[in-house]
């Protein structure tokens, strides 16, 4: 089981530097023209995927035809695991402008853009260090809208981190950033696929993320997403409205 993406990347924020990208928390990419936001509180949800009158939100994708046939069964089970629980359906792309587009990038390195772009969107999914449907439903879920769970507003109340413990060099602190976030009146949640691991970022092996009251809470799975991250892709998209 991979318990943090953001682990792979070592080079990866040095050699996107040519390519105009930036990285914050290990795996969300940005343009550096445009200011990172939060897709769940963008101004007139301007980078949410928008519904059809079906009430269901289409995301067209295309998969790169480097993949066999397997990893591309990985990354539909990706999809399929929000899907069947939401009403967000990925469908491939006939001619929309706005769409996924999967690729495995240089480098093992797995990342999204946050929420909706404009045009082509990547998402990088290396093989075969990304070919884990978790993983595929977690790249999915920041291209929906979500930061990490403990980048939320509220999870001081829920998680210590261990500064002294982050890794020094390149300025790994930032990737803990805390952001003002619409919580969706949702409780934290340990269980999150959306949620780093203990030992994200680590100097020597000690862990970085120390969950309050019990500290022996598992985090950072990438089984697949949680009840908890279902519910909360329904309640940005107002499934069921």
């Amino acid at each position: 089981v991979v318990h943090y993406i953001g682990n792979r990347v070592s080079f990866w924020d040095t050699f996107q530097v040519a390519r105009g990208l930036s990285f914050r928390e290990g795996d969300i990419a940005s343009s550096y023209n445009i200011q990172s936001r939060s897709a769940i509180t963008c101004p007139g949800n301007s980078c949410l995927w928008p519904k059809s009158v079906d009430g269901s939100v289409y995301v067209p994708y295309i998969i790169s035809p480097q993949y066999d046939d397997m990893d591309r069964i990985t990354i539909e089970m990706g999809m399929l695991d929000i899907l069947l629980e939401t009403c967000v359906k990925f469908v491939p792309r006939s001619h929309e402008t706005n769409f996924l587009d999967i690729q495995p990038r240089f480098g093992s390195v797995c990342w999204s853009f946050l929420g909706m772009t404009e045009g082509p969107q990547p998402i990088s999914l290396q093989s075969p260090g990304c070919m884990w449907s978790g993983i595929v439903s977690h790249e999915l879920m920041h291209a929906l809208g979500f930061v990490h769970e403990q980048s939320r507003s509220d999870r001081d109340r829920h998680v210590s981190i261990m500064w002294e413990n982050i890794r020094k060099g390149q300025c790994q602190k930032h990737n803990f950033k805390k952001y003002q976030t619409n919580n969706l009146n949702t409780v934290y949640d340990y269980g999150s696929i959306m949620h780093y691991g203990r030992y994200a970022f680590s100097e020597d092996g000690s862990p970085t993320i120390i969950p309050k009251p019990d500290p022996n809470t598992p985090i950072g799975q990438r089984d697949g997403p949680s009840v908890l991250d279902i519910q909360k892709i329904n309640l940005l998209y107002e499934c069921g409205r």
